[in-house]
């Protein structure tokens, strides 16, 4: 463990005493990620490639057999929640808690005889960024409490129960990918997820050892997955599928798109989000292959068309993502697109290392001059997924 992050489990864990009275059974961390490319495409059985963001949610944990949740955030103001686990009821919680509570409501449905536990949490993921802030939280509970009460689970099965969590308890119709990241990814590499069988593959990406860095733009426009039009896009995918007699838009093959579209005929809506997805998924696929090729930087034009058909297919951007993408691009990046679900957050920009401080320059200005927010502007380092600190 890392000098800082020992730091970070040292002061979880004195915090989570002055709350409880005793020591931490443990402290567990998980991260947030970015996506490297394929957006929308995990609730269709798609292809995804995300890597884990040194930000992580960190929770130190003690486990109860009284039937008691108690939830604390070092990030919300307000004192300590106290819950009963056998009451808890999906979609009946609309703060933070409902992410953690959702957990151990999920791990109970699942059978397992989570009896309780304390738990105070603390998070350097910026929230509604487009990160998984939300899935960081669920992952490192879901952790903690497999650790503690010896549930025998992997990775892949934590950011399941994760999911349902925040499917059904939160209410949040999320796809796969955000959990299976914090669970999963491995440092220096991305993880290349088929979310229809769950099977993994991590690629390299190291991309200092070739003189290249990737930039994360938070727009500080924030976005709430529980709202809307992310429904409506997910609503839209599935009756694409109906209507092309397919399980998932996955199973439509990329060489077969035009005919599919055709078929479709004046469902313009619907042929938009399945061109997205049909394309965004073969985009998946030529990006592993250029990084297992050695040939990373081929891969900026793929992310510069990523971002075409999520603004205008899916329509999922906003003018300072549109912003961000347009004047890196300009500036000499290697290529952008949004990253997260959309409607806000992030953007993310490849560029040489020399060209860093150009491009940042270039848009912090561009945002100054539209008179938006300044963007954070940071690097993202592919890190290790969700494990115990302490």
């Amino acid at each position: 463990m890392s000098e800082s992050s020992a730091a970070v489990a040292g002061a979880v864990a004195e915090r989570f005493e002055e709350l409880y009275g005793s020591a931490p059974d443990g402290v567990w961390a998980a991260p947030g990620r970015v996506n490297l490319i394929g957006e929308h495409t995990d609730y269709n059985d798609g292809f995804v490639m995300p890597f884990a963001l040194p930000h992580t949610a960190v929770a130190a944990v003690s486990r109860r057999d009284d039937g008691v949740l108690r939830l604390h955030s070092a990030d919300i103001d307000g004192p300590v929640v106290e819950l009963t686990a056998a009451d808890l009821v999906p979609e009946s919680d609309k703060r933070w808690t409902a992410y953690p509570a959702g957990v151990v409501w999920a791990l109970r449905e699942a059978g397992h005889a989570v009896t309780g536990a304390d738990v105070h949490l603390a998070s350097t993921v910026p929230a509604g960024a487009g990160l998984s802030s939300s899935a960081a939280l669920e992952v490192v509970v879901a952790l903690a409490l497999n650790d503690l009460y010896d549930l025998g689970l992997r990775g892949w099965q934590l950011a399941r129960l994760s999911q349902r969590a925040e499917n059904v308890y939160v209410g949040a119709p999320v796809g796969i990918m955000d959990q299976t990241a914090s669970a999963c990814c491995e440092a220096g590499h991305a993880l290349f997820l088929d979310t229809r069988d769950l099977s993994q593959r991590q690629i390299p990406f190291d991309l200092a050892a070739e003189g290249m860095r990737l930039l994360v733009v938070d727009t500080q426009v924030k976005h709430s997955h529980s709202e809307g039009e992310y429904g409506k896009r997910r609503e839209g995918c599935e009756k694409g599928a109906a209507l092309l007699g397919v399980d998932a838009l996955r199973d439509v093959p990329y060489e077969d798109l035009d005919a599919a579209l055709e078929r479709l005929g004046d469902e313009e809506e619907v042929r938009r989000l399945v061109r997205h997805v049909v394309t965004e998924d073969h985009r998946v696929e030529q990006v592993v292959s250029f990084l297992e090729s050695g040939d990373t930087r081929a891969i900026g034009p793929l992310l510069i068309e990523g971002h075409a058909s999520l603004r205008d297919d899916f329509r999922v951007s906003c003018p300072e993502l549109d912003l961000v993408v347009d004047t890196a691009v300009t500036a000499g990046a290697l290529g952008a697109r949004m990253t997260g679900g959309g409607f806000g957050g992030s953007a993310i920009v490849l560029v040489e290392e020399a060209d860093v401080p150009a491009v940042t320059k270039a848009v912090e200005e561009a945002f100054a001059a539209a008179g938006h927010k300044t963007p954070r502007v940071f690097e993202a380092v592919p890190s290790p997924g969700a494990r115990r600190l302490r």
